[in-house]
């Protein structure tokens, strides 16, 4: 490796020399002259390359080691998925020196280059991506390959918080009400706001001392990014000329607009893997299998108790058991799947593959997702903007800040800035549940020859783009809070090793639709401020075939579109809904156990009874750190912990 940085300095050197013509100084985001010529950017190049290599090499030493159980051994509690959930779960858990708990993770290690923030959406091409599709439709993604969306979840330690934009967002203390008055005891905004802030350091001053909401001591820290352009500045003064206030939306209200906030620390990723895991790396109680794929759960008939779980490691077959619990914390699609893989699920469909079913149970229903239109883009004279081609560079300082300093754009999550929150029923009302999402980014995503193979996009709707690279710009994604419409999960086989059948149903129900096509209007009033239009920003109306017979700007021109580059923002849940005892469509109760099966749990996004208005990982987070709780107050170990 040393021999190989060598020659890439010598390269660098080269390219350097070669570009001595250029002016010493020039114009950058940074909005001023850089620090140095050109060359000696390129040289401090290497110079970042090889010290970010030795600190890779110290990161993996610092990962929780790799074990390998032996065929017959009992903990306490076994964890299945290092993910966001798991890991919290398990480092919690393992903070009573009396448990013994076995964490089992599919994938490998988390790997340093996965938490450089801007490049977040390349990790969704990466091998730790399980690389799901949709089941090919006719009514959405209808301008993907195959009809199909792209479904990313994470396999590595740390789980899809590795993969993620890195969004902090709790929801609204209504999701949360919601949820109770749904039958869920315990876990109302009032019951659930001591864990969003237990799980939390805040690095943002203005909130650091609001600890009604916030924490300072958790082990997940969440910033601004370290850097934001004068984009991000207008997208908030736009807001403030619509009547929307600058908030912190995950505080009392969550109507507004805002900076957005970050699980970042310092400029790079904080996963659940390095906020939970990594700093109990020495821990003796806590075990961790890697490359270990659980292909069912370990079930007394006679007791209909979870006894442990099978796994394959190495292509070798290993039997572990669970003294106490076994939970599962594979998120809405893997814990579904390896719950009906177990016995555990709808009888009918089970008996059809040659499942022996243990629990008739409705896993796999109420499937609910995040939508959101990334058609709306408009075009700025200025060069504010993002653009990979010239974050890339090595001629510009921007690699180079990040890889010494932790500084400069590449400490911005994929391009995304700031984030607002509206309700498009009722736009004067600040103190209701949002329906839209605003997720703004400095780019106009053109650029980004990595952003159309991550949606899967085909070659037609690739060409249209195609034209737009190199165009300084900024985005605007409306994205739907609150779905009406559910899709479902099923076996395609008696197989872990055969991906299930994902039926997404965006806009089943009509109302999505028409929530959508006002979240875009309200985008386009945006864009019509002063502010925005005092940057030239100019909509790029990008006409595709398939729109070609419906008026411009009509509502069935807008359908057609969102029907054409709609996408998932990987928030899958539901799956293993929360409700009551006797709730005929609940599969776990409000102790998150799995209704007709004792010792056996199911903590991750699947349980969530409808869906909240946030990004995910955050409530995931929470939902694990209150799992812990009540697994440690039913074993009588809250008082030790």
């Amino acid at each position: 490796m040393k021999k190989a940085s060598i020659v890439f300095v010598l390269i660098a050197i080269i390219i350097g020399l070669l570009q001595l013509y250029l002016p010493n100084k020039y114009n950058n985001l940074y909005g001023n002259d850089t620090d140095g010529s050109r060359l000696m950017n390129v040289l401090k190049l290497g110079t970042g390359i090889w010290d970010f290599w030795k600190q890779s090499q110290r990161y993996s030493a610092e990962q929780v080691p790799d074990m390998t159980p032996q065929f017959g051994d009992t903990y306490d509690f076994i964890v299945i998925g290092a993910g966001t959930a798991g890991a919290a779960i398990a480092a919690r858990l393992s903070e009573v020196s009396s448990i013994k708990v076995l964490l089992i993770e599919d994938g490998p290690h988390e790997s340093l280059y996965m938490d450089i923030p801007l490049i977040a959406g390349a990790l969704q091409k990466a091998n730790v991506n399980r690389n799901h599709r949709s089941k090919p439709s006719d009514t959405y993604c209808q301008g993907m390959n195959g009809k199909s969306c792209a479904l990313t979840a994470g396999r590595v330690v740390g789980g899809s918080s590795v993969l993620n934009y890195m969004i902090a967002t709790r929801g609204s203390s209504e999701d949360y009400n919601r949820w109770a008055e749904m039958g869920n005891d315990g876990w109302a905004y009032k019951d659930v706001l001591k864990y969003f802030k237990k799980l939390e350091t805040i690095h943002i001053p203005e909130l650091e001392s609001d600890t009604a909401y916030h924490g300072t001591d958790g082990p997940v820290h969440i910033s601004y990014a370290e850097f934001r352009t004068q984009l991000s500045d207008a997208y908030l003064e736009a807001g403030k000329e619509l009547g929307y206030p600058v908030i912190d939306y995950n505080g009392k209200n969550e109507i507004g607009f805002s900076y957005l906030q970050t699980t970042t620390f310092k400029g790079t990723r904080m996963s659940s893997n390095r906020a939970y895991l990594q700093p109990i790396r020495d821990r003796s109680n806590l075990h961790l299998t890697l490359q270990s794929t659980v292909t069912k759960v370990l079930i007394n008939r006679t007791t209909n108790q979870a006894i442990g779980v099978k796994f394959v490691k190495n292509d070798k077959i290993i039997h572990v058991f669970a003294s106490k619990e076994v939970i599962l914390c594979a998120g809405a699609i893997g814990s579904s799947q390896l719950l009906m893989l177990s016995g555990i699920g709808p009888t009918k469909h089970l008996t059809e593959l040659g499942i022996d079913v243990v629990q008739d149970a409705p896993v796999g229903e109420n499937l609910m997702d995040h939508v959101a239109f990334f058609g709306l883009t408009w075009a700025i004279n200025a060069s504010i903007s993002l653009l990979m081609s010239e974050q890339l560079n090595p001629i510009n300082p921007y690699v180079t800040d990040f890889l010494l300093k932790r500084k400069g754009p590449f400490t911005i999550p994929s391009g995304i800035e700031a984030i607002g929150f509206i309700n498009t029923k009722q736009p004067e009302k600040h103190n209701c549940l949002p329906d839209i999402e605003m997720l703004f980014a400095s780019s106009t995503f053109k650029e980004n020859y990595i952003f159309p193979d991550i949606l899967n996009l085909k070659d037609s709707v690739r060409k249209k783009w195609s034209k737009y690279v190199g165009t300084y710009g900024w985005s605007n994604a409306p994205i739907l809070l609150k779905p009406k419409s559910r899709g479902r999960i099923t076996l395609l086989a008696n197989d872990i090793n055969v991906k299930p059948e994902i039926v997404l149903n965006y806009f089943d129900h009509p109302d999505d639709i028409r929530t959508m096509i006002a979240g875009i209007r309200s985008a386009i009033r945006f864009s019509q401020t002063k502010t925005m239009q005092a940057l030239d920003s100019q909509m790029l109306k990008i006409n595709y075939t398939e729109c070609d017979n419906y008026e411009y700007d009509s509502d069935a021109y807008w359908e057609c579109q969102i029907r054409l580059i709609d996408s998932t923002i990987y928030h899958y849940a539901g799956t293993c809904k929360m409700g009551a005892r006797g709730d005929p469509t609940a599969v776990v109760d409000p102790k998150l156990k799995v209704i007709g099966i004792q010792g056996l749990r199911v903590a991750d996004a699947s349980i969530m009874p409808e869906i909240v208005s946030a990004h995910i990982n955050i409530p995931v987070f929470m939902i694990a750190e209150k799992a812990a709780d009540m697994i440690k107050e039913e074993w009588n170990y809250l008082k030790n912990s």
